[in-house]
């Protein structure tokens, strides 16, 4: 099956935060998972995480199953339960809780033959009784690999995705009290929004998705998407969308939150079908091995490296705003993992920390051998590759000396008590 407003922000982003992740194995599934819908359950018993359906290690149409398997984080026991009720493993489907009730949507079917079925099934796992309940009304169009979240305790938003035959511009939003489906305002129907194995999540009133395949060829996207949503009529949604950003991509990476960001973890730069083979005929796919963030109110966006997250990844246990689970997945050399991953966010960009200021606190801009500081703070200057090349504790009216610096462009930052600031500074010689 299947600009340059942003570019400033990520060039010196991580130098200056650093990881935001703690990552630790906790655990291991009695058996190697992945493409399976991860999720969070609590209840009188304690905390669970769930999985639902997915591929084993086998990586064939015949490994694809409905298993359904849940975690208590105090015990770190698994325990087997009944299957997802439906006729055929499936793959690429999305599992999402709201109160005691889990939903799991869509998903698609590999027949022997090659042939792959889009689900439009609705399976509702009760937590609190630990058991399936009957299914939910169907999907009006049947849906994979599709972006998935809740909105405010009780709609679920899916968004775009795979159906049959083709990447779909459809926002189909599920009410979890009355059972029934909505249409929401759809996507522009072009590459820069359809997509599959794309994920995203709701901050606020603004549901942001990125990454996924698309186009002729299913190339990896490298775009933020982002649609506001009425708060008095959530149907109605404006979307609009990122230029493409040179060096992201995240494909089926878990999408979760934290207080001020939202976060694509692991997944892979290139994309593959469901035996990990890349599209593009290179082989046998890798994890990208990163997580993605992007901080709304900040305008930043960029991404940790060198972190041990596997690929093929199709949801997170969301504990607390903070803490976040992983199960299954892709490691290297097309290994189906067993492994469980805590993921404790540690992050200390929040949104009241940012002020973005419409005009430069270093001035003149450009400038050639020195500058003027209009604030006092601690002031830090990145080269365009984003290595610290000058720090400098300042005061309001200081002159900074720049003569050292060759010609180029670079990025400024100052920080005091109450505010942080940013800016390009331009030096010319």
């Amino acid at each position: 099956m299947k600009g340059i407003h942003f570019i400033w922000f990520f060039s010196f982003a991580q130098a200056c935060l650093g990881q935001n992740w703690n990552i630790s194995e906790v655990g291991n599934l009695p058996e190697p998972v992945a493409n399976n819908a991860v999720c969070e359950g609590f209840s009188t018993e304690g905390t669970f995480i769930y999985s639902f359906t997915g591929i084993d290690s086998s990586l064939t149409y015949s490994g694809i199953h409905l298993k359904t398997w849940r975690m208590n984080t105090q015990t770190l026991q698994f325990e087997q339960l009944a299957d997802v009720p439906d006729t055929l493993g499936k793959v690429a489907a999305g599992a999402s809780r709201v109160g005691n009730i889990i939903y799991i949507f869509g998903g698609y079917h590999v027949l022997a033959n090659g042939d792959e079925i889009s689900s439009n099934k609705v399976h509702r796992f009760d937590v609190s009784q630990n058991q399936f309940i009957s299914d939910g009304a169907p999907i009006p169009i049947p849906i994979d690999d599709h972006v998935q979240a809740v909105y405010k305790d009780s709609l679920i938003f899916l968004v775009t995705g795979w159906s049959n035959t083709g990447n779909v511009p459809d926002v189909q939003i599920y009410n979890t009290f009355t059972n029934s489906w909505q249409a929401g305002t759809s996507t522009p129907n072009s590459s820069m929004y359809t997509c599959f194995g794309a994920s995203g999540e709701i901050l606020g009133d603004t549901i942001y998705y990125f990454g996924g395949a698309g186009g002729f060829n299913f190339g990896a996207q490298s775009r933020l998407r982002k649609g506001y949503i009425n708060p008095v009529n959530p149907t109605d949604i404006s979307w609009a969308v990122s230029n493409p950003i040179s060096g992201f991509t995240a494909y089926r990476a878990a999408a979760c939150k934290t207080p001020s960001a939202v976060h694509w973890l692991g997944g892979s730069n290139v994309t593959y079908n469901y035996d990990a083979i890349a599209y593009n005929g290179s082989g046998l796919v890798e994890p990208a091995n990163q997580a993605v963030f992007y901080v709304p109110n900040a305008g930043l966006l960029d991404k940790e490296e060198s972190l041990q997250i596997p690929m093929d990844l199709r949801g997170v246990g969301n504990v607390s705003e903070t803490q976040k689970y992983l199960i299954g997945g892709i490691g290297l050399n097309g290994t189906v993992l067993t492994n469980v991953l805590k993921l404790d966010y540690e992050g200390t960009l929040f949104v009241q920390e940012v002020q973005k200021s419409k005009e430069s606190f270093l001035v003149p801009n450009p400038s050639t051998n020195r500058v003027f500081s209009s604030a006092s703070g601690y002031l830090k200057i990145f080269d365009s590759k984003g290595a610290l090349v000058l720090t400098k504790e300042v005061l309001k009216t200081d002159f900074i000396e720049i003569n050292t610096l060759p010609s180029g462009l670079y990025f400024a930052q100052l920080r005091n008590d109450k505010s942080l600031f940013r800016q390009r500074l331009i030096v010319t010689k």
